[in-house]
């Protein structure tokens, strides 16, 4: 490009000084010309020196505001010559002039020039850039470069140049000869507020002809070390929290300097010059980055709570011929939690009427180290033994860290005079174990409440009671008690009791028992009844005219008179446990609405006795697993589809018999019951019956065997047994065993031979080895005034034979075993 530009601008400036210079203007140029081609300069302010608005009539060419005109795209004159008018406007005085312009194109001219301007590269054309040092002190006019065009040696070249510092602001700064291209400088130059220009320099001969590209020359400023560091900010503010390790970083200071970046002149050290107070070094700084670090392993921020740093930032690297500035830090040491609370007194009293509510009864103090109002030594209080009842509460009044004792639930001196607290404390924020310390205990104190007994009114026990009324019940019936106690002594003496008029007027209240009788026939359906119930508010008042009240809610239940009722309530049961057939009867009638529901309502005799459906009018009741003998009272509701409902109450007589007619008088089940001394009484009637059965039998066995007995007849025995199985000594083969007896027999003497007979009254079986047979004994029952005896007889031989080897046995496993 540097060799084509030169080819294309071949054209000579013509410049007539004879005549207007605004007249007319001849450019030489080649015939092909391309975009952005400088076509030639034309001295605007010989013809009009305030021309404001400069514009081209041909939108091939543009003009700038220098003269020079350059092509706007590629031109090519097929003529050898081409007008154009160059218009100049003055807005201000309303002036305007034209300039002519004729392109030319002279091939051989063009082409000799070429020739002559490129035999010799630009090497002075093109100098490097100009330096000059800021702030230099002269003389003046310093001259800084040289600008020369190699086409001096076959023309005459004046040189020119436009731009900052020379035609622009700051103008005047620099001007070029014309005659020789030397660059001036007129003054000393700042570099921070113009580090560089960039001018514009013309070779050009006398008739306008330009033989060398307009030059772009850059006069660098050389940076001066004039400018001191500065700091971004007045005061640097930090916050670090306290016993924070070695090495935290606290913040960072930066500072700026004007002078040319990345040299000496900004390169800056930072140091701490001093500190306050002028304790042990808190902090060190980082001489290249400014970063602020923790030194000391103890930042107490109850000792110092804030640190002030003086900070000083050098260039040149921090030498001593350097410029330098100082700068302030404040470092504020927060709060942590590393001082626990401990109350100011261990011990506390007051005192607080039974009964009041939501009333402060005490304030209590702690002291705290640590910033006052942070949550490190906000108070958190809590009440940690003798609350269980939730009757206190204990809150934080934040305008003073005391803590607030407040009664929320009413005390009563009757049951506690004195409640003991014990109260702990804490903080919002979590305890911080301090360096170099040991862990501390949560301090606590106790506080006893007084309280004090005031005179109350009668109170009711529950204060919201439920009684139950029948439609069926007549005026005057005593449905229940509703009483109040006096909180003083415990008991209802002295209470009058009073409904208050305006309620349910159809019962009413004994003044001084408290029954609670109807004054009126009961009816559901009344308009102050709702849902069958009424609650009515009734007073109690003691002797001091104190009063409480309570609230008795009255239930109405239905009752129809012609209620379903199982006719039949009296039955017996024996031990085949036959089922007992119920059915219903009505008093008015026989019509139901089928079908029938029977149903137990005593939860424990229900799961004793069940019913089970016969048909859709009757059920049969049965006891359900094994359950003891006695008298059984069962409430059985009865109730049909349409709502009719009664119960009825059958008595069940479980008995142990074959036959309903085998039992007497019923007796309740578990409800037998026998004294020591009747006890007794069974036992020595019972040794005394068996005394003399046993001589009967020894006086008649004597004669029968004449001296065949010996002495030894006297300590035979007669083994009766009161249970049903033997013990483990019976189970002996040799031992006859004899099951539970109700009456002993007696021996009977018949022909040769001696016998002995027991009657039994239940059955039981006495059984013998005699001849590897198998012998009953019959029973003897007393059943409708009727005897059946069944006898078994044995030989006393036999019966010898088997007693006599176990003399002096005293009992068998639940046997008595009685000595003659």
């Amino acid at each position: 490009m540097a060799r084509a530009a030169p080819r294309l601008v071949l054209g000579l400036l013509v410049l007539s000084l004879c005549c207007d210079a605004c007249k007319k203007v001849t450019f030489h140029v080649p015939s092909v010309l391309e975009a952005d081609t400088l076509v030639g300069r034309v001295n605007i302010n010989e013809c009009l020196q305030s021309a404001e608005h400069i514009s081209s009539s041909d939108g091939s060419f543009k003009v700038l505001e220098d003269g020079s005109v350059y092509t706007t795209s590629a031109v090519s004159l097929s003529d050898e010559k081409r007008t154009f008018t160059i218009l100049l406007k003055d807005l201000q005085e309303h002036v305007e002039k034209k300039i002519l312009i004729d392109l030319e194109t002279d091939e051989k001219k063009t082409r000799h020039a070429r020739d002559t301007v490129l035999k010799r590269t630009k090497r002075r054309w093109g100098p490097i850039p100009s330096v000059m040092i800021e702030n230099s002190l002269g003389p003046f006019p310093l001259q800084i470069q040289q600008v020369q065009s190699d086409t001096a040696q076959n023309y005459t070249i004046y040189y020119s140049a436009s731009g900052p510092g020379i035609d622009q602001d700051p103008k005047g700064l620099f001007y070029i000869e014309r005659e020789t291209g030397n660059i001036f400088a007129t003054r000393a130059v700042d570099r921070e507020q113009y580090p560089s220009f960039q001018i514009i320099c013309f070779a050009s001969t006398p008739d306008g002809y330009s033989p060398e590209v307009p030059l772009v020359h850059t006069i660098r400023i050389e940076d001066d070390n004039d400018n001191a560091p500065y700091f971004t900010q007045d005061v640097f503010q930090f916050c670090v929290p306290e016993n924070s390790k070695p090495g935290v970083v606290v913040g960072t200071v930066t500072a700026e300097d004007r002078d040319e970046p990345y040299t000496l002149h900004t390169t800056l050290k930072y140091r701490i010059v001093s500190q306050t107070p002028s304790v042990t070094p808190a902090f060190s700084l980082h001489g290249d980055t400014g970063v602020i670090s923790v030194l000391s392993p103890q930042l107490d921020r109850e000792l110092v709570s804030t640190y002030t740093l003086l900070i000083e930032v050098r260039d040149m690297a921090g030498q001593p011929f350097g410029l330098c500035t100082t700068g302030t830090a404040v470092i504020k040491i927060e709060d942590t939690n590393d001082n626990a609370p401990t109350f100011k007194q261990m011990q506390y009293e007051t005192q607080v009427e039974e009964n009041r509510v939501n009333v402060d009864i005490l304030r209590i103090s702690v002291v705290d180290a640590d910033e006052f109002g942070a949550p490190g030594s906000t108070a958190v209080y809590e009440i940690i033994r003798g609350n269980d009842d939730h009757t206190f509460e204990i809150t934080t009044d934040r305008n003073t860290n005391e803590g607030i004792l407040c009664v929320v639930k009413g005390l009563d001196y009757e049951n506690a005079k004195q409640r003991i607290l014990v109260i702990a404390v804490n903080n919002e924020a979590p305890y911080m174990l301090a360096p170099h310390s040991q862990q501390v205990v949560q301090s606590t104190c106790t506080v006893t409440v007084n309280v004090l007994d005031i005179d109350e009114g009668p109170v009711f026990k529950p204060c919201f009671f439920r009684m139950y009324a029948s439609e069926c019940d007549d005026i005057g019936t005593n449905i229940g008690k509703y009483l109040a106690e006096d909180p003083e002594t415990g008991n209802s003496e002295g209470i009058c009791y009073k409904i208050p008029p305006g309620q349910c007027n159809w019962v009413n209240i004994d003044e001084k028992s408290g029954e609670v009788r109807t004054v009126r026939v009961l009816d559901r359906d009344l308009g102050e009844v709702k849902r069958g119930q009424c609650n009515i508010t009734v007073l109690a008042i003691d002797r001091n005219g104190k009063t409480g009240t309570g609230t008795l809610q009255v239930v109405i239940q239905r009752c129809d008179r012609n209620y379903l009722r199982i006719p039949t309530t009296q039955y017996t049961m024996c031990r085949d446990r036959k089922p007992i057939c119920l059915s219903v009867g009505d008093g008015d009638d026989t019509s139901y609405s089928m079908p029938l529901v029977y149903r137990v309502t005593d939860r424990s005799l229900g799961s004793m006795w069940k019913i089970t459906q016969h048909n859709e009018k009757s059920v049969y009741l049965s006891p359900v697993g094994d359950i003891p003998f006695g008298t059984y009272t069962i409430p059985i509701s009865v109730s049909d589809s349409s709502g009719r409902r009664g119960i009825s109450e059958i008595s069940v007589n479980y008995c142990d018999c074959v036959t309903p007619s085998d039992c007497g008088s019923p007796r309740s089940a578990g409800s037998v019951t026998l004294g020591v001394w009747a006890i007794l009484a069974m036992i020595l009637g019972s040794l005394l019956l068996l005394l003399i059965l046993i001589t009967i039998c020894g006086c008649c066995g004597a004669g029968v065997m004449h001296r065949q007995v010996t002495d030894d007849c006297a300590n035979h025995n007669l083994i009766i047994s009161n249970t049903e199985a033997p013990g483990e000594e019976v189970m002996d083969h040799n031992i006859i065993p004899l099951q539970t007896t109700d009456q002993v027999g007696s021996g009977i003497k018949t022909g040769d031979q001696q016998t002995f007979e027991m009657v039994k009254g239940r059955g039981h079986t006495l059984e013998s080895v005699r001849g590897g047979g198998h012998q009953t004994l019959g029973s003897v029952k007393e059943g409708g005034g009727q005897a059946m005896v069944d006898t078994c007889r044995y030989s006393y031989s036999e019966w010898h034979n088997f007693t006599h080897p176990r003399l002096g046995e005293e009992s068998i496993r639940g046997h008595t075993l009685i000595k003659n």
